[in-house]
């Protein structure tokens, strides 16, 4: 659906101007007659602009996660105590703190009032509602219990966000030592070395192996740091290029996955998305296969969509969904038996929950030890750098005590 630009006065002739989505012009128009803004200019706004527009959004994700989670627990709320759902939207796109998101919400309203459902609404806005979310309001919405669909994906968003958050706070210190000390290398090789390394060939003394080799490293760094960012950018390039064709994609994917230590905490993380999300679905009404296409669709990781892909195969031609998945080896014989008695038990929501709690409280566990391990490493190698940096540099000085200069 086209969306459009507008300069409009509303009734007390005040200006304003936002974006609206309409299927033409004039019902954009009709759509503002209704909130009783007056458009003085209206023009559709390019699908590239506007997708533009909500990637650099991007930088905000985890709070507009936040304001979504916001939005979904208070209309859950609202619906449930039997409030319209019109006038439920309009009351949250009112007191929404963020005007990008209120703008939406008030266009999901306008599209509710003139017949569409609320799912053709937020399937305008992918930036901010995923499949998931889509799929599970359609689902409130077919079976009349959106009020408690609303509630479930609330609570499904806030646990998703919560494990994001751990994982997070658990790496941010080590990356950040990582970063100071990429820094302070950076201008010990480009500015105090030099420096010295400059009064010891001067001296005109011999020097030292180890000397020599720093002085080599510094050069390059000084002379050809641009050459040096310009090979980043190129490997940036075509890694970006390679991941976005459908073979790189699922090598890269199954290369991440195989990572020694990384690549066990990324499989839990994937695992746990998953069966935590197939459990909410068919939670809130959804068949398995159709759950089984959503969460294809936002797995993140070509490998595991592929083994949902056949899973669901499978479940349309009334097999099993554990053995490819046990075949895939993206989750492990253990996870696949289990999944497996669920299926047999007819317990399998209760089972895909309860081995998503335990690849959280997994990943939870291996991310702390890993951040715990990281940071005496990153010191200690830091510490083996700068230690090298001055045995090289004092070396020739303590070699050649009466050097002159010094």
């Amino acid at each position: 659906m086209p969306t459009f630009e507008y300069q409009a006065l509303d009734s007390m002739g005040k200006k304003s101007r936002g974006s609206i989505a309409a299927e033409s012009a004039s019902v954009a128009r009709r759509l503002l007659r209704h909130r009783n803004i007056h458009a003085t200019r209206l023009r559709p706004i390019g699908e590239a602009v506007h997708a533009r527009g909500y990637k650099f959004g991007g930088f905000f994700r985890a709070r507009r996660r936040r304001e979504v989670l916001e939005f979904t627990r208070q209309l859950g709320t609202m619906v449930e105590a039997d409030i319209k759902l019109t006038e439920a939207l309009g009351v949250l796109s009112v007191q929404a703190q963020n005007n990008k998101l209120g703008q939406i919400i008030q266009n999901i309203r306008d599209q509710v009032v003139a017949g569409e459902t609320m799912v053709d609404g937020l399937k305008q806005y992918p930036e901010w509602f995923d499949p998931i979310y889509v799929a599970m309001v359609r689902v409130g919405e077919v079976t009349g219990n959106l009020g408690r669909t609303l509630k479930l994906l609330a609570d499904y968003l806030a646990k998703r966000l919560r494990l994001e958050t751990k994982i997070k706070s658990a790496l941010t210190y080590p990356a950040f030592l990582v970063v100071v000390c990429v820094i302070v290398i950076i201008i010990l090789m480009t500015f105090v070395v030099p420096k010295i390394t400059n009064i010891i060939t001067a001296s005109g003394r011999t020097i030292p192996a180890s000397t020599k080799l720093l002085m080599g490293v510094s050069a390059m760094f000084v002379n050809w740091w641009w050459a040096m960012l310009l090979v980043l950018a190129l490997l940036w390039f075509l890694l970006r290029r390679g991941v976005a064709t459908p073979r790189g994609k699922l090598i890269f994917d199954r290369l991440i996955l195989q990572l020694p230590v990384l690549g066990k905490i990324l499989r839990q993380n994937v695992v746990a998305r998953f069966t935590s999300t197939l459990a909410t679905l068919i939670r809130s009404g959804l068949p398995v296969a159709d759950g089984l296409q959503t969460v294809a669709e936002v797995t993140g990781n070509a490998l595991v969509t592929e083994a949902i892909r056949r899973c669901r195969e499978r479940i349309i031609a009334g097999a099993d969904i554990s053995t490819p998945l046990r075949e895939s080896k993206v989750v492990d014989p253990a996870v696949a038996h289990m999944i497996a008695v669920g299926e047999r038990t007819g317990e399998l929501e209760t089972m895909l929950q309860t081995i998503a709690d335990s690849m959280e409280e997994n990943a939870d566990i291996s991310i702390q030890r890993i951040s715990s391990v990281i940071e005496p490493c990153v010191i200690v190698v830091m510490a083996v750098i700068v230690g090298f940096i001055m045995f090289a540099t004092l070396m020739p000085i303590l070699e050649v005590p009466n050097l002159t200069g010094l």
